[in-house]
């Protein structure tokens, strides 16, 4: 039995570093351009938050389906060269000097198309990569560069907004896509069985069906609706909060966001230790847990205003759940036939990253009607609900994975 991930997965890991964090330096930058250049407020960046998740909401079952029908590999190289026009437009609109508020919604939304294929395919192609063994370690060396991307993205985003210009977050960013589809380009896929033409809304109801009759996996996604929306009432609230109340500049916003990569990273090292540790189910129901702290810390600045407390919040909201991420992927391989890979993760990211606009547009309301201070108070709200579905679930009777259905 090997224990060494094959040079394809390697491949892909490195595509996926170089994706992640082209996707993290756009979306820490086009905030911070909207604020520092438009004087955009909660509103305004909530709708922004809004138009670059709406794909997620509107595309993620196509894409599933494709995913399950193409070669996966192609659905991610399509994608990603998606993410770098969008991003090499964005370098055109903001070097230009003709930034508007319309240019970034639009753009940000042609970006987020290039993401959700991206997102689908990756972890229905691992199982076609990587050994049943190792399908864990395999998850968690994509959560690591994921979180690499999370640390680096937005405080370097911050810093290159603040010393030499938006146009220079945008510059790096297109580099790393581009990289991207260089490595995607030498990944070989093993074929594939043919699928049988069937109609698409039989496939996709089959998808919906598997996840919503399963006691485990519909917990999950449950959690993950309440967890996306209300992540996302914060992050609607976050950057005009952190600069107007808490008094961040550029550099020290991306700081505090990037507080949320260290997180992941450190989270992404001590999984392993962390879900052997302790029953599956349990290592699955941490990540909502430490997600109340988290929001927690961040609903103290309202008391006791300072950057040290945002930090600490990010930063717990990403040690926390990327465990969450890795045991809930390869929970999710394991009951998953691999037939239907794309179509069930396709599921899960049409529930829980298409919840994201839903919390973005609570957040734009509530900040707009109440200030950024009410997003806080209803994004703690919403962690607290999280956590109590995963809590009260079936998930509490998980001693071990689940014996693979195969790929």
């Amino acid at each position: 039995m090997t224990h060494r991930l094959p040079h394809a997965f390697r491949l892909l890991a490195g595509a996926n570093l170089g994706a992640q964090s082209a996707e993290q330096l756009s979306l820490a930058a086009v905030p911070l351009v909207a604020v520092l250049a438009l004087g955009s407020g909660a509103a305004e960046i909530g709708m922004l938050g809004a138009m670059q998740t709406l794909p997620f909401l509107l595309l993620s079952i196509p894409m599933g389906l494709l995913t399950d029908r193409l070669p996966r590999r192609s659905v991610m190289l399509f994608s990603e060269v998606v993410r770098a026009v969008s991003l090499l437009l964005l370098l055109v609109v903001v070097a230009s000097g003709s930034t508007s508020f319309a240019a970034l919604a639009v753009l940000g939304f042609i970006g987020a198309v290039g993401t959700v294929g991206f997102t689908v395919a990756a972890p229905a192609l691992v199982p076609a990569l990587v050994p049943v063994n190792l399908h864990a370690r395999a998850n968690g060396r994509l959560e690591l560069a994921r979180s690499a991307a999370y640390a680096g993205g937005p405080a370097l985003a911050g810093a290159l907004v603040a010393w030499a210009g938006a146009a220079s977050a945008f510059v790096l960013a297109t580099i790393l896509s581009v990289a991207a589809v260089a490595l995607l380009w030498r990944v070989s896929e093993p074929p594939r069985p043919r699928v049988p033409a069937r109609h698409p809304l039989h496939d996709i109801g089959e998808g919906l069906r598997f996840v919503w009759r399963d006691t485990l996996l519909r917990p999950v996604l449950l959690t993950g609706i309440a967890w996306n929306i209300a992540w996302f009432v914060l992050q609607a609230a976050y950057v005009p909060y952190a600069v107007r109340i808490l008094g961040l500049s550029a550099q020290a916003v991306g700081v505090t966001m990037g507080c949320y990569g260290a997180g992941m990273v450190l989270g992404a090292l001590l999984a392993p230790r962390v879900i052997g540790a302790m029953p599956f189910g349990r290592a699955i129901q941490l990540g909502p847990a430490v997600s109340v702290f988290a929001m927690g810390a961040m609903v103290a600045t309202v008391a006791a205003p300072t950057g040290l407390l945002a930090g600490l919040s990010f930063f717990l909201f990403g040690a926390g759940p990327i465990i969450w991420t890795i045991t809930t992927t390869t929970l999710r391989q394991a009951m998953t036939p691999g037939a239907m890979l794309g179509r069930v993760g396709a599921v899960f990211l049409t529930v829980n990253a298409g919840a994201r606009p839903v919390g973005a547009g609570i957040g734009a309301v509530v900040g707009g009607l109440w200030g950024e201070t009410a997003c806080l108070w209803l994004a703690l709200a919403g962690f607290v609900l999280q956590a109590g579905i995963i809590l009260a679930s079936s998930m509490n009777g998980l001693q071990r994975l689940p014996e693979l259905k195969g790929t």
